[in-house]
């Protein structure tokens, strides 16, 4: 077969081989070059050209974000998902996965001077362990998490985890070796336990209706394991161990591989179950994210609130100096992306200062949405009639009794409507938290989808609970309006 496709005619026409990946923190898997940002390196990369090349079609990238690459492949965005994907029971049974063409070990990291200590999960009863959502590591996290009393903490990138050990903000890191052993050049003071706490492979993954073009690859790395392209190709990327050959031999006799070993999949793995069974399971998770959600989005919000009325009444009366400056601080919170802001509060002053997760994403938000706030009320608080102040004035009110029985009042009201939109949108924007470790709703839901292989019931039930949390603040916002109305 593949030298059947290693000769097809040149004259014919052949589409390129779309193929998603994530270079986000994605070495050595998908990376940019750092000499040559336009250009794409990593050991993924080489295995998708080696597999173009032999298909006579020419490689085209689709970047797509790690946790989206299975969705993207199944909806027909790219043919090829290559970035470092686990095999899982989930994909097996979702999707046309290729065979494995690396074995990699789950492993422990710790500090330094924690390593006699922390050697394995069981000693970690209480302690954080930082790794990526929706991963095996995750699964194996959650399992530990009953058996041991371990909390898991998920990140978004392979990066951060190894960053907050060292600053202490986590206690253990569970990854892939592959991820750690890099890590390890480039950040100091944490040691790798030998012992694996389990097994897996990487994979390419095709929608399901493509199982021809996934036997036609799986030709190519059985080729590329025989002839040494494999072994050339991991050596240059200093990845290669003695586990590959061992993999390989298992691979080209025939035998099947399991796709994790070392670790029981058969209570976490929620396709061998049905899709309402498994809603069933992780609705208790997704009510306690909600959680997360709700007590995040109220305390932000109250606090934008009380920050906002403090920056609107400065600009409506302080002086020209004051008022630039809060201007500033208005156009700078608004002219910024939020998830930037939070990235520099929880990352970027780390060394100042090792604000706790849900604080660093607390104080960003409420920093945020008080830019917003103030422009609500400050145009709320001009727009009340001269007429009524100057009648004030007159009658002799102070500037503080206008502001707090005549303007504040009727500011407010006018304030009301964009006020309740502004809490909803608060409560989606709560989402970027988990970029922060901030374990809430819709990271939650993507987990949930991830495992079950599947966006529909997740999707739907975020969403249920999303109305259950912003339309009672909305119709309690049309109820006070009413009474307002009849009030006047």
């Amino acid at each position: 077969m593949f030298f059947v496709l290693s000769r097809v005619s040149c004259a014919e026409a052949q589409p390129a081989l779309r193929w998603a990946g994530d270079p986000e923190g994605g070495a050595p898997f998908v990376e940019s070059d750092p000499s040559h940002p336009d250009t794409l390196v990593g050991f993924d990369v080489e295995i998708v050209q080696l597999i173009a090349k032999a298909l006579g079609r020419k490689p085209e990238f689709v970047n797509i974000s790690f946790w989206n690459i299975d969705q993207s492949i199944t909806r027909g965005d790219a043919e090829l998902g290559m970035s470092g994907i686990e095999d899982t029971p989930a994909r097996r049974a979702t999707m046309a996965v290729t065979i494995p063409y690396y074995e990699f070990r789950e492993v422990l990291s710790v500090r330094d001077r924690d390593a006699s200590t922390y050697r394995a999960l069981a000693d970690l009863r209480g302690k954080s362990v930082a790794t990526l959502a929706g991963t095996m590591a995750y699964e194996i996290l959650l399992r530990a998490q009953r058996d041991y009393g371990v909390k898991p903490v998920s990140y978004e990138d392979d990066v951060h985890p190894y960053s907050d050990l060292a600053l202490g903000r986590v206690d253990a890191v569970l990854l892939d070796n592959v991820l750690a052993e890099r890590r390890k050049k480039t950040i100091a003071g944490f040691t790798i336990q030998p012992q694996s706490v389990a097994i897996g492979h990487y994979v390419g993954v095709l929608s399901a209706k493509s199982e021809p073009l996934r036997n036609s690859i799986n030709e190519i790395f059985r080729t590329a394991m025989r002839d040494g392209t494999f072994e050339r190709m991991f050596r240059k990327w200093q990845v290669w161990n003695d586990d590959q050959p061992k993999l390989y031999a298992q691979l080209l006799d025939g035998k099947p591989v399991e796709p994790v070993i070392g670790f029981d999949t058969a209570s976490n793995d929620a396709t061998k179950i049905s899709k309402w069974e498994a809603a069933k399971r992780y609705f208790p998770s997704l009510l306690q994210a909600s959680v997360v959600t709700i007590a995040l989005s109220c305390l932000s919000m109250g606090l934008a609130v009380v920050i906002g009325v403090l920056i609107a009444t400065g600009r409506v009366y302080g002086a020209r100096p004051v008022r630039a400056v809060l201007l500033g601080y208005v156009e700078l919170m608004r002219g910024t992306p939020i998830l930037l802001q939070l990235f520099v509060i929880y990352y970027g002053l780390a060394a100042a200062i090792k604000l706790p997760a849900f604080a660093a994403a607390l104080i960003g938000l409420a920093l945020n949405y008080a830019a917003y706030e103030s422009e609500i009320y400050r145009s709320a608080l001009e727009a009340v009639s001269v007429g009524q102040l100057e009648a004030a004035r007159t009658l002799g009110l102070s500037q503080r009794q206008i502001l707090t029985l005549i303007r504040g009042p009727q500011a407010f009201r006018l304030a009301l409507a964009p006020m309740t939109n502004d809490f909803v949108a608060l409560l989606k924007d709560s989402s970027l938290v988990s970029v922060l470790t901030v374990l809430e709703l819709t990271k939650q839901t993507q987990i949930f989808a991830t495992n079950l292989g599947s966006w529909v019931i997740p999707g739907a039930m975020c969403a249920g609970l999303y109305l259950m949390m912003s339309l009672p603040v909305a119709a309690l916002a049309r109820r006070m309006e009413r009474q307002w109305k009849i009030e006047s």
